[in-house]
Order: structure tokens, then C-alpha cells, then sequence
């Protein structure tokens, strides 16, 4: 057998090899809860999500004013874009995070949190 043939039967060996472990390492970790989160964003929003939460007095008159409810912030956090070109700025105790969104009702929001060592504060919304 040449050289040629030999190298396409251990490249698609390698192939089906890879995709067989690639299916059972996704198995295992949803099995299990576990997420993959490389991604600047989704390692920024994963530490947000990780720490208990506060709000300001700011956030506080505006949930008083029933313009929106703290699950939608929740939601908006979790599917939110941070935006690094003002973000990640040392704020007082922490750092300052922009995160832009839309709510459940089609409105655009831009939360302004603040990220500490052992809590988050919600500092700012701001509807677009």
C-alpha cells in the first residue's frame, strides 16, 4: 500500500476518532451542567452571574416605577454583549461593566454594573 493511501486511512481514522470523543465529552458535561465558556463575554457575564446581587438607589426607583422587573434584568444580563471599549475600567471598589441588551418587550438596555471581589452591584439602566 503507498504512502498516499496509508495517510488517508490514518486521517480518517484521526477524523472519526475526534468526532467520537468531541460527542462524548458534550454528553457527559450536559449531563452534568457544565458549560464552556472561553469567550471574553461569556466569561465576564458567568462571574456577574456567579456573585450576589444588589442594586442601587437609582435601579431601585426604577423598579419601584414598574418599568421593568428584575427576571427581565436577569434575562438581559444572561443574553447581553459587553461592551469592552468601556468596560473592564476600575469603579470604586470594582470594576465597571457595560452590558447592552434587549428586553422580552423589544427595548434596547444598557446596564452599568459593577463587578467587586465577593458581590455585583447594578448600578445604572438606561432604555435605548
Amino acid at each position: 500500500m503507498s504512502l498516499r493511501y496509508r495517510l488517508a486511512f490514518y486521517l480518517f481514522g484521526l477524523l472519526i476518532g475526534f468526532y467520537f470523543v468531541g460527542e462524548f465529552l458534550s454528553a457527559k458535561a450536559t449531563s452534568r451542567g457544565v458549560t464552556f465558556c472561553y469567550f471574553p463575554n461569556c466569561r465576564v457575564i458567568k462571574d456577574i452571574r456567579s456573585k450576589p446581587f444588589k442594586t442601587s438607589a437609582a435601579v431601585d426607583s426604577i423598579f419601584a416605577k414598574n418599568t421593568t422587573t428584575m427576571k427581565a434584568i436577569d434575562e438581559a444580563i444572561s443574553n447581553g454583549d459587553v461592551d469592552f471599549s468601556k468596560s473592564n475600567i476600575p469603579y470604586k471598589s470594582g470594576k465597571k461593566y457595560i452590558i447592552e441588551s434587549q428586553l422580552a418587550e423589544n427595548k434596547k438596555v444598557t446596564l452599568t454594573i459593577i463587578n467587586e471581589t465577593n458581590k455585583v452591584i447594578l448600578e445604572d439602566i438606561q432604555f435605548n
